[in-house]
């Protein structure tokens, strides 16, 4: 009996998500979900193509990157996942896509500004951009670097990654997270349509201004407020 089928069968279905929700193509990007018990991990395999993979395929890691279980190498981004969970608590799942919007904001080096209430539905705030990694840590250890910028970015910031659950890594893309490998994937497609929303808008007019803040918090107090009245109770 696999003691790890759960867990293997949940990076699985959130993997696949990935190609379902167009979020990247060949073997770009990645899920993770995390057991917080046993302080284990499931990751998509390294290089291979989404319609390949199978629940048995996900490699099982610890918080120190060892492979637990599995008999493939497991995604390059494996540590970047690694900090996360050690730094962000509470999550249990996360996502790297290639998403080509949220993609070009992380190449542009922007931080996307709240300018409409479906991002305020969402966050309450703009979504960071790290700085660019130095040559330095490049040269260090390149995944592991990519997991302590964003820590740093949030740290720097004082942003609340339970608040904020997603980040865009400058030149590279964005990292999204949740309470589950789903909600992980969930929140990298709000980032591209968001993202999406705000390349248009800057289009249009490039002096574009951030929603007023008192709008921006009744979007977000009305979906997640301690009297929120969106959705059925």
């Amino acid at each position: 009996m696999d003691e790890y089928k759960t867990l293997r069968e949940e990076a699985y279905e959130a993997n696949l998500e990935i190609k379902r929700q167009n979020l990247a193509i060949s073997t770009w990007g990645n899920v993770s979900a995390f057991d917080p018990v046993r302080a284990f991990f499931a990751i998509k395999p390294s290089g291979v193509a989404y319609d390949a993979l199978t629940p048995e395929s996900m490699v099982v890691v610890d918080l120190d990157g060892k492979i637990v279980s599995g008999g493939l190498n497991p995604s390059s981004d494996t540590k970047t996942h690694q900090v996360l969970y050690r730094e962000f608590q509470g999550i249990r799942g996360v996502t790297h896509s290639h998403s080509a919007y949220a993609v070009a904001w992380a190449q542009a080096r922007r931080p996307v500004p709240v300018f409409g209430t479906t991002h305020a539905d969402h966050c309450a705030a703009e979504i960071p951009c790290t700085e660019y990694m130095s040559a330095e840590a490049v040269k260090n250890d390149y995944e592991l670097e990519t997991g302590l910028l964003i820590v740093k970015t949030f740290s720097k910031g004082n942003l609340d990654p339970a608040h904020i659950n997603m980040v865009l890594v400058a030149g590279h893309g964005p990292f999204t997270w949740g309470s589950s490998a789903a909600q992980s994937v969930n929140n990298a497609v709000i980032l591209e349509e968001v993202c999406k929303m705000a390349l248009l808008t800057v289009n249009i007019d490039q002096l574009a201004k951030p929603l007023p803040e008192h709008i921006t918090r009744k979007h977000w107090e009305r979906k997640h407020g301690k009297d929120a009245y969106y959705g059925q109770k």
